[in-house]
């Protein structure tokens, strides 16, 4: 029964769990919710070789020979995930490369991408349908998401849409299903820089955080560079390490709606900002009579879903202008 609905190659996970602290915002006596530190989490070995085979049509024999696939080091590096409003745990950051008080945000790299360009592609996988969801409803859910990133008119990002065509993707959907001993269909492949990996079960977010089957409702894992020892790499020497993509996956145990609660477009929105080197910002209020949930201020990019919300607030704008306004120089 669904509730009423939490060079290697690295990702990471954010995830926040709730302490409370009496507050007041307005003339309300409301409880702040405070994230804790971000956690670290051992699911094994996630380092792997991955190949990218190089475009050769329209070349000569020697041209091909020297135009060959190259190997790249990468690894599951972090995550970071938004949580149900009706829980008290907010999203927060887990790692799973233990670098101890080492740990860095990640970014990409201008000249590092693996399809070749310097625009920002992403995939939709339509292999892991939501239950609830008509995969059109959904995937155009996703599209207005993207775009509506794509539209802040501080960046070009050039960004495109890799149409579907069917092949098994994920290389985290490998490894969930690997340690979980199931068949979801992933792939070392890579596809794009950031690939919507469709919709898994409850078991697979409980690998992201205690409990997370119960509240994490989407999230979003950093894939880095790493080198050969599993480490992850700062080839720009800007403090980041280097993305090589992200994955975005959903959680199947919540009821999924375009427009209503679960919103697709709210949620991957949200992931997507993730997607795009965003994290959380913004504090979290419950009412001490309602136990409604409130932020501030309120954006996309908060850590708890509290409701539809489909555009670029002020703060969202300038967070993901402090990343992309000088892209593809940064």
């Amino acid at each position: 029964m669904k509730l009423t609905k939490p060079f290697v190659l690295a990702s990471i996970i954010a995830l926040c769990f709730a302490c409370e602290n009496t507050s007041t915002v307005g003339s309300d006596s409301q409880i702040e919710i405070t994230p804790e530190q971000p956690l670290y989490m051992d699911i094994g070995n996630t380092m792997r070789t991955i190949e990218i085979k190089n475009k050769t049509q329209g070349l000569s024999k020697s041209e091909k020979a020297n135009n060959a696939a190259k190997s790249y080091n990468v690894a599951l590096y972090m995550a970071e995930y938004i949580t149900a409003g009706t829980s008290n745990e907010m999203g927060n950051v887990v790692y799973f490369n233990d670098r101890g008080n080492k740990q860095l945000g990640a970014d990409f790299v201008p000249g590092l991408a693996l399809d070749g360009t310097d625009a920002i592609s992403y995939y939709v996988d339509d292999n892991r349908p939501s239950l609830d969801l008509d995969v059109s409803l959904s995937n155009n859910a996703i599209d207005r998401a993207m775009n509506t990133w794509d539209m802040v008119n501080c960046s070009n990002l050039g960004m495109f849409e890799r149409p579907y065509d069917g092949r098994n993707t994920g290389l985290i959907a490998l490894i969930v299903g690997e340690i979980l001993g199931q068949n979801f269909g992933g792939s070392e492949d890579y596809v794009a820089d950031v690939m919507h990996g469709g919709w898994l079960p409850a078991s697979a977010f409980d690998l992201v955080a205690p409990g997370g089957s119960s509240f994490i409702l989407g999230v979003t894992f950093t894939i880095t560079f790493t080198d050969e020892l599993g480490a992850p790499v700062d080839l720009d020497n800007n403090g980041k390490a280097d993305v090589a993509f992200r994955e975005i996956y959903y959680n199947d145990n919540f009821a999924w709606n375009d427009g209503g609660t679960f919103d697709v477009e709210t949620i991957a929105l949200h992931e997507a900002g993730h997607g795009l080197s965003q994290g959380h910002f913004g504090k979290a209020f419950r009412s001490s009579g309602n136990s409604k949930l409130h932020f501030s201020p309120r954006a996309v990019m908060n850590a708890t879903y509290s409701g539809v919300q489909t555009t670029i607030g002020k703060t969202d704008n300038a967070g993901h202008c402090s990343n992309w306004a000088s892209w593809s120089n940064n």
